[in-house]
C-alpha cells in the first residue's frame, strides 16, 4: 500500500497544491497544529485511521478537470459567510451550494442579491441552494422564488412527497431543477436513493437525485451501483467516506475510510455526471479547513490517477 506521505507528494492536484503555501503558514493562531495533525494520521498522533490510498493504477486515471468539486454548504455551519470564503479561497474550489443560515429562505431580493455579490467577487459561484426542507405548498413556492431570485437551476431539496406535484408544476413553470437528498437510516422520507428514485422515476426528468454517498452506504446501498442504475437522474453529489458500513457510522474525511471513491468517481466519469461533486465535511465543524483541504486533495489525487 503507498504511504500517506508518499500519495500527498505526488497528487499534483492534491492538498498541497489546493492550499498552496499559505496554509503551512497558518490560519489565525493555531492552525498549524491542526493542519500537522492532520497531514501525521497516518502514524497515529491523532487516533484516526490511516488514509488507505490503495495503489492508484492507471485504470482509475480520468480526464483531469471531467469532474468539478464543490463544498455543500452545510459544512460551514459553524464558520462566518466571510470565513468559508476565505476557506474556500485557501482550498481552491469554487463551486458552493448555499444553505439557509447563510441566507434566510425569506430574505428579501435586496440582501439575496447583496450575499451573492460578496461570492461572485471572491470568485464563488452559488451553483445551488439547499438542502431546503418543504413541507406546505407554501414552503414549495418560497423555494422556487427565493432560487429565482438567487439564480441558480438547483434546488436542492426535501419536500414531503404528498408535494411532489407541486414540485413538479414548479419545475414545468420554472425550468430549475430539483434533487432530492437521501438523508439516511434515520430519514422517513427519503432515507436510500433507491427511495428517491422510486418517488420521481414517473415525474419530470428535471426532478432527480442529490446523492449523499455516506447516508446512501449506511442505508445500505452500493454507491457505484446508485450512480450506474441511475445515470442522468443524479444531479448533485454530497461527498464523504465511513470508517466503517453501518447504520451507526459517522462521516469522515474523504480517502479515511472504505467507500470506494475511485470507483464512484470513474463510474460518474463513465456515465458522463456533469454536476458538481461537493465536499460534506460534518465533522469539527468549528474547524472544518483541514478536513475540507485533506478530502479536496484525495479527490484531486484520485482524479489525476494518483
Amino acid at each position: 500500500m503507498a504511504s500517506r506521505r508518499k500519495f500527498l507528494q505526488t497528487a499534483g492536484g492534491g492538498m498541497m497544491a489546493a492550499i498552496g503555501g499559505g496554509m503551512m503558514a497558518g490560519m489565525g493562531g493555531g492552525m498549524m497544529t491542526g493542519i500537522g495533525g492532520r497531514l501525521m494520521a497516518g502514524t497515529g498522533t491523532t487516533g484516526l485511521p490511516a488514509m488507505d490510498v490503495g495503489n492508484f493504477e492507471r485504470k482509475h486515471a480520468m480526464p483531469l478537470g471531467a469532474l468539478q468539486l464543490g463544498i455543500a454548504g452545510y459544512t460551514f455551519l459553524h464558520v462566518s459567510l466571510e470565513g468559508a470564503i476565505a476557506m474556500m479561497k485557501r482550498v481552491g474550489v469554487s463551486n458552493l451550494s448555499i444553505k439557509d443560515f447563510f441566507l434566510p429562505l425569506d430574505s428579501p431580493p435586496d440582501t439575496i442579491h447583496a450575499v451573492n455579490a460578496k461570492f461572485q467577487a471572491a470568485g464563488i459561484h452559488i451553483y445551488a441552494a439547499g438542502v431546503i426542507y418543504m413541507k406546505t405548498a407554501a414552503e414549495v413556492d418560497r423555494a422556487f422564488e427565493y432560487a429565482r431570485t438567487l439564480g441558480v437551476g438547483l434546488i436542492i431539496a426535501a419536500p414531503n412527497p404528498e408535494l411532489l406535484l407541486n414540485v413538479e408544476q414548479k419545475v414545468k413553470a420554472t425550468g430549475i431543477r430539483v434533487a432530492i437528498h437521501n438523508h439516511g437510516p434515520e430519514d422517513k422520507l427519503y432515507p436510500s436513493p433507491v427511495d428517491v428514485y422510486e418517488h420521481v422515476k414517473g415525474l419530470d426528468e428535471r426532478i432527480g437525485l442529490c446523492l449523499d454517498i455516506g447516508h446512501a452506504a449506511r442505508a445500505g446501498a452500493d454507491i457505484v451501483k446508485v450512480v450506474n442504475d441511475y445515470k442522468s437522474r443524479i444531479f448533485d453529489l454530497h461527498i464523504k467516506d465511513l470508517a466503517v458500513i453501518s447504520k451507526e457510522a459517522k462521516p469522515i474525511e474523504l480517502g479515511r475510510g472504505v467507500l470506494d471513491i475511485p470507483g464512484l468517481l470513474k463510474a460518474l466519469v463513465k456515465n458522463r455526471y456533469s454536476g458538481v461533486c461537493s465536499i460534506e465535511h460534518e465533522m469539527d465543524m468549528n474547524d472544518p479547513l483541514p478536513g475540507i483541504a485533506e478530502s479536496a486533495g484525495f479527490f484531486r489525487g484520485v482524479m489525476k490517477g494518483g
